[in-house]
């Protein structure tokens, strides 16, 4: 017998004997695949931050990770928050805001205290990036600040460093106005000048010197110290504005003893606005942002680099994917905090995050 739909009752029968194992089949492929995607490793949650916040940096001082700054994406106003959390308890708690707030700031810890160079903060009356040259010390046990002299240039979204004792503050974006690096920079502007600039500050002496210039200009990219040299990792090319950037993944390394930049290696993935923390000899890299005009994303891979022995390593990735997030060490755990969960730029969508991921490293 032909049926309306042209196929016979044995055709129609030979497929439901065909079809039968393979509609079994699904369903225990599906939970498989769900049950993978919940657990996607070692990462676990942790204590949330007390508002979701993109933009953030984080330090480390007697045991607790600090994390500042943040900028609110509609009107571009640098928030200045300082929060302290402590693992033991896993708790947050509200301590003094930023005297100067900004956002894309470069901060590094010593003895116990955190520096904050620069970054950018919003003129009055216009929605823009003003790049600054303060510098700051705070102070967590007695949650003060203090300012310090000025660096030298301007700029926002490098990254500092501390080696040896001194801290460099290396890379980032300022104005590209003539004679005023300072000058505010319209959101979506192309009137920037990424940098090389590395400028280092002592402690002891509150002052600055400038040393070898990082030979690929770069900001929103990682940098961190392993057996007195400093690697800086990936990155953003072209304007401090992901819309008008690109990214790379080339990694440089400084001596400071000999004043020198030197190529090192590439990093498995290429990718801007990532962070990361140091752990027994190894850089890890986490998250990070890209866009192009086809695909606009955020990364959750982590992977970890270590130069003694010039190799990557791919470790479990986050359970969510993240750019301009804070990120530290404390004992053998790494802890992940903020950021956004999309790539920024989407007109009326909010995608910061409060969550805070950990994973214990073996």
């Amino acid at each position: 017998m032909i049926m309306s739909n042209g196929l016979t009752n044995a055709t129609r029968a030979l497929i439901r004997r065909r079809l039968v194992p393979m509609l079994v089949a699904v369903p225990l492929a599906a939970v498989a695949y769900g049950a993978q995607a919940q657990t996607p490793g070692a990462w676990k949650m942790a204590a949330p931050m007390p508002r979701p916040m993109g933009e953030i940096v984080a330090a480390t001082a007697n045991g607790k990770i600090y994390v500042l700054a943040g900028l609110d994406d509609v009107d571009h106003t640098a928030y200045g928050t300082v929060w302290e959390y402590d693992p033991a308890a896993n708790k947050w708690n509200v301590k003094k805001q930023m005297p100067g707030p900004a956002h894309h700031i470069m901060v590094a810890s010593y003895h116990d205290k955190i520096y904050v160079f620069g970054g950018y903060t919003r003129p009055k009356d216009l929605k823009a990036w003003q790049p600054t040259n303060k510098a700051w010390e705070y102070d967590p046990a007695n949650d003060s600040w203090k300012a310090l002299a000025p660096m030298p240039t301007p700029r926002g979204a490098g990254q500092a460093v501390e080696v040896g004792g001194k801290i460099y503050s290396i890379g980032g974006v300022e104005s590209n106005e003539p004679g005023n690096p300072g000058a505010p920079i319209g959101v979506g502007s192309t009137a920037q000048l990424v940098l090389g600039t590395m400028e280092a500050y002592d402690p002891a002496t509150n002052k600055w010197q400038t040393r070898a210039t990082m030979p690929t200009a770069r900001n929103h990219y990682e940098a961190q110290a392993v057996n007195g040299k400093i690697y800086a990792i990936d990155g953003r090319i072209g304007t401090t504005f992901i819309t008008k950037s690109d990214v790379i993944d080339l990694v440089e390394v400084y001596d400071p003893a000999k004043n020198q930049w030197t190529y090192a290696t590439r990093s498995p993935t290429a990718r801007g606005d990532v962070t990361g923390a140091v752990y027994d000899g190894k850089i890890y890299v986490a998250g990070g942002e890209f866009q192009d005009t086809k695909r606009k994303m955020t990364f959750w891979a982590v992977e970890a680099y270590d130069p003694a022995k010039d190799r990557w390593e791919e470790l479990p990735h986050m359970q969510i994917a993240r750019h301009g997030f804070a990120s530290a060490v404390v004992g053998n755990t790494l802890h992940v905090m903020g950021g956004s969960i999309q790539s920024d730029g989407m007109p009326g969508i909010d995608t910061p995050t409060a969550t805070h991921e950990v994973f214990e490293i073996k």
